[in-house]
């Protein structure tokens, strides 16, 4: 007998159809790919995905593609079918319903118009997990409104808690699409549940995620705090509203975060920066009343700061076990995981995943998957692909026969 083939990842043998675009839908795509899933890429012939121009910089294929594509849509296969003709039509709905699981994005209503929405697609494969993600939900006022991410920072209160707070401080957005990046969680999240709900009952169903709940869900503590009392959370800065002290703290060089979520912890802290007393002052002994008086304390703790540079602090700290940091750069990020062994870097190429070091740029280096299995591990199996690269090969998988470029 033949030794068993060896699995691609937890959901090896499950066909995706992505064909949403730009950063949730492809990044939810992408998730499942690195769990093994076949993920089919549904890009327009010409331009491709959004994101494909979205730089600089240009890296990939010979520098015509953006590092923003790059990093999320490894371990997907490319076809590029014109969805405005009945040819294209006739392809995509091949592959729904085919698929496993099928990601969308079309503005509300597009889906219906192309035969691809879900009653179309599950009327001839009742298993399908049909994901769809919009900006403010598929009914009502929110159905038209476009979804994007620095919108939906703004509109869901997310910059309003985000910046240096103050009446000089400006709202700020979070240096990525981090709404996009939570919705694309939220999404695979909810497929997988459906997935494992389909194995027992034999049927698929319709998933909706929107970029505006995910932020509000995101929220946790302040929204909470609103929803609870009535109050309306601030931006603090790097403050915490609820712990203290948990922000940035200043040394005799530069700033270091200092982060400390219990009263053992602060009592520990005095004692190391010579301040002993102040973990049974009355002021500071509880963290009620250290976040009360913060500003006194900040000003008692930076003043016997002051006397060290901030990585001989976070060195005497970290030894006591108090949780401190200098606040790294990317390239220091990356080197910090490299030292304490996560290997968060890979080169995806179309032979597989290896291990690259971080501080050795090159076009094929991505970020590697924080998942980790015990037996069926993520795998990188195909670099992020050009546009229509795999269009033949899905093509004469589904039956279709074509011998045109459709680039």
């Amino acid at each position: 007998m033949s030794a068993p083939q060896p699995r691609l990842g937890p959901l090896d043998g499950l066909l995706v159809a992505d064909f949403s675009r730009v950063v949730a839908g492809p990044y939810a795509a992408m998730l499942l790919g690195d769990l093994g899933a076949d993920v089919v890429k549904v890009e327009r012939p010409g331009s491709g995905d959004d994101t494909r121009g979205f730089g600089p910089p240009f890296v990939g294929d010979g520098g015509q593609t953006s590092s923003y594509y790059l990093s999320i849509n490894r371990n997907k296969r490319a076809v590029a079918w014109d969805l405005a003709t009945a040819d294209g039509q006739a392809k995509a709905r091949a592959l729904a319903e085919r698929a496993d699981v099928v990601i969308e994005n079309f503005k509300p209503g597009g889906a219906a118009k192309l035969g691809l929405d879900y009653e179309e697609i599950a009327a001839t494969n009742p298993g399908v997990v049909y994901c769809s993600i919009s900006g403010f939900g598929s009914s009502g006022e929110g159905a038209q409104l476009p979804g994007y991410d620095f919108l939906v920072q703004a509109v869901g209160g997310l910059m309003s808690i985000t910046g240096d707070g103050g009446p000089e401080g400006q709202p700020r957005k979070v240096g990525v699409a981090v709404v996009d990046v939570l919705t694309a969680l939220f999404a695979s999240n909810a497929v997988l549940a459906a997935l494992v709900e389909r194995s027992g009952s034999g049927r698929g169903q319709r998933i909706e995620v929107d970029l505006l709940s995910t932020s509000l869900a995101a929220l946790i503590n302040q929204a909470s705090t609103y929803l609870t009392t009535g109050s309306i959370p601030r931006a603090m800065g790097n403050r915490h509203p609820s712990i203290a002290p948990y922000e940035t703290l200043a040394a005799a060089d530069r700033q270091f975060v200092v982060a400390v979520g219990n009263d053992g912890q602060f009592a520990a802290l005095a004692r190391v920066v010579g301040k002993e007393q102040m973990g049974t002052d009355a002021r500071y002994a509880r963290n009620a009343e250290r976040v009360a008086n913060r500003d006194e304390m900040i000003a008692e703790l930076e003043g016997a700061l002051s006397t060290r540079p901030a990585a001989e602090w976070v060195d005497l700290l970290n030894a006591a076990g108090i949780p401190s940091g200098i606040v790294n750069d990317l390239g220091e990020a990356f080197a910090l995981a490299e030292k304490v062994g996560l290997s968060p870097v890979v080169q995806v190429t179309k032979t597989g995943g290896a291990r690259w070091p971080a501080s050795d740029p090159d076009p094929g280096a991505q970020v590697a998957s924080p998942m980790r299995f015990s037996r069926t591990p993520v795998t990188y199996r195909l670099p992020p692909p050009r546009l229509g690269e795999h269009s033949a090969e899905v093509e004469s998988q589904l039956g279709i026969d074509s011998d045109r470029d459709p680039r």
